[in-house]
Formats: structure tokens, sequence, C-alpha cells
């Protein structure tokens, strides 16, 4: 028996020195393979986006991290972490930023044959590299009892002498008006749109301050006229717990401008990381942030359009009606970018 024993050991003995141990970066290996996660950066900071990603997480077992912060915060954090970065999606709001991120070398290619075929070529970066996950219009909002829409036409009649000391905006650096000076430069070339900045300046209410809703209230209050807003604005007004947002809402109504070539409009947008270390679980998020059920979702949820043209329409906005969209490129509106931020500077729109 104690030979058996002593054998047994031996044997034991001999098997164990010829297997390989597990390091510490093995278990790690290991430890990743058993978890299944999605690590979002995300510059949304939109209650209905935790619900979508909380039914991602049920349907799939996928966990979704969220790392929120500032657009600009957000891409430095990506381009600081390189290849180390455990970003996997990045989503950013308006076509200036995203194409920041496409230009800082951050995004890596989108697998297209996997998404929706009811998605517009507008939506999708010309390389891949971003797509949108909701559209927003930049329109004019303007006071129920003082402003005959009968009047309002472009953009650019804003700037008429008929809207002086009647016009409310928000700053120069505010990007969703560098995007719509883009779009001007784009269709009026530089001169064309640095006259118009010139007209708004002389028309402006006050000095330009606050954000969309701030201007809406402003209209309330009596202090203009006319604002130009981002639509989804309008909706959080009506949809507020505050009883005095939603009279700022409803003291006001949306006139879509340059019905000839379109409303200019923008987007948020996402787009799978350089260094993603779980690619395949982003392009699985993606697929099913541009469902149509999902779409619907970010739509009623947060008054944005859908993307896809079969989702549900939140009611505020089918109310709106149909509008003719600006068929600009996104990326061109990102390229023009610093040449918007020259015109406001010239135009001294502060």
């Amino acid at each position: 028996m104690k030979k058996v024993f002593f054998l047994s050991l031996l044997v034991a003995f001999i098997f164990g020195c010829n297997s390989e141990p597990q390091t510490s970066s093995d278990q790690e290996a290991k430890k990743s393979e058993d978890v299944q996660e999605v690590n979002v950066y995300s510059h949304r900071h939109y209650d209905i986006d935790k619900e979508i990603y909380a039914k991602f997480q049920e349907e799939t077992g996928i966990k979704v991290n969220v790392i929120k912060a500032k657009a600009d915060e957000l891409l430095e954090k990506i381009k600081t972490e390189g290849e180390n970065s455990p970003a996997d999606l990045l989503v950013t709001v308006d076509a200036g930023r995203i194409q920041r991120a496409v230009e800082s070398g951050v995004l890596d290619k989108i697998n297209r044959s996997t998404l929706p075929s009811g998605l517009n070529e507008q939506y999708i970066d010309q390389n891949d590299q971003w797509v949108a996950l909701t559209m927003r219009a930049r329109v004019l909002a303007y006071s129920n009892e003082r402003v005959n829409p009968e009047d309002l036409s472009t953009m650019e009649a804003l700037a008429d002498e008929q809207w002086k000391g009647r016009v409310l905006a928000r700053s120069s650096s505010n990007i969703y008006n560098q995007s719509l000076m883009a779009s001007l430069i784009a269709h009026d070339g530089q001169e064309g749109a640095i006259k118009w900045a010139e007209g708004m300046v002389n028309n402006f209410a006050r000095t330009p301050k606050g954000n969309d809703r701030d201007q809406v209230k402003a209209i309330y209050a009596g202090e203009g006229d006319v604002a130009i807003v981002n639509t989804y604005y309008i909706g959080k007004l009506l949809t507020s717990d505050n009883p005095e947002e939603v009279n700022a809402g409803k003291a006001v109504n949306i006139f879509f401008p340059n019905q000839e070539r379109g409303t200019h409009i923008n987007i948020s947008a996402a787009g799978i990381c350089k260094y993603s270390p779980n690619a395949s679980n982003a392009q699985k998020l993606l697929e099913f942030l541009l469902s149509p059920e999902i779409q619907g979702m970010y739509s009623e949820g947060n008054h944005e359009y859908p993307v896809i043209e079969s989702a549900t329409l939140d009611p505020i906005l089918a109310a709106w009606g149909e509008f003719k969209k600006d068929s600009l490129s996104f990326t061109r509106l990102g390229q023009l970018n610093t040449e918007a931020v020259k015109a406001f500077d010239t135009a001294g729109w502060n």
C-alpha cells in the first residue's frame, strides 16, 4: 500500500511540473472571456438613453458601461488612453463633433452590411466611421401673439430690417449654431454667411446667452419675438414638470425655414472606437439602436426625429407636420466648422 501511495505522489508531481502555471494575465484573459460587455463613451445625457441601454442588456446579456462627459473631454480621453482605451462606442451630438472624432483618428469602420436597409445614405459616414442615431431640425420658434408666420421664410431673411431688436439666439460658441453657419457657408458662400451674421447681430433683442430653451422662455417673457432653436427643446418644454416651462412652450409655434432647399438638420451619432476591446458587441449595440422599436423610443422619449422611417414618430413632432430637409452632407458641415467660427468672429457675434 505504501508503494502505491508513493507512486501516486510521484505521478502527480511529474504531471504538475510539466503543466504551465496560470499567470495573472491568463486569469485576466479568462475573466474577460467570461464577461460580455460594451463600454460607451457618451455625450448624450438623456433619461431615455438609460432605458434603451438597460433594454439592450436585458435582451442580450451584454452589460453596457456608460462613461459620460462633455464631447471634447471624451475625445481627449480616448486620445490619451491610446491603444489601452477601453472605449468601444463613442456617442456624441452634432456633425461638427463627430467629424472632430474622425479627424482625430479615434474611430474604426462600422459594418455597414448589418445596418438597417431603410437607413438613408445621408445618415452614414462616406467612409463608414459613424452612423446617425437621431435627427433634429434647427428651426424658428416664433411668438403666437406678436409674429405672423406669413412674414417668415428663410433663415437668411431673419437678418432683414423688419426683425431689428426682435431676434433671440445663443452664443456663437455653441456647436449647433456653428453647424448652422457651416450650412449657410455651403449654400451662400463665406461672404454671404458673414453678411447674414452681421444682419443678425444688428437684429438681436439682447446679447446672445443661454441655451435653446432660454430663447423660448425669453419670447414668453416678451424679450424677443423669434428665436433659433432645435426642435427637441420645444418638446422638452411642452412635456416639462414645470408649469412655467410648459407655458413657454405653448407661447410659440414652429416654422421650418428654407423649404426650397430644405431646413438645416443635424444629428446625434455613434462610431466604433479604433482600439475597441469589444468591437463585436459595439456593432451589436449599434444595430440595436437603429432598430425601429428603439428609434421610436428615442423619438417619444426625447422628441428627436428617428433616422429610420418605419419608426414611430413622437406625437408632438407629428403634429408639426412633414417638412423638406436639407440634404447637405453632415461630413461637409463638420469640415466647414473652422470657417464658421471665423465668420462669427468677423461679424461680431459673441
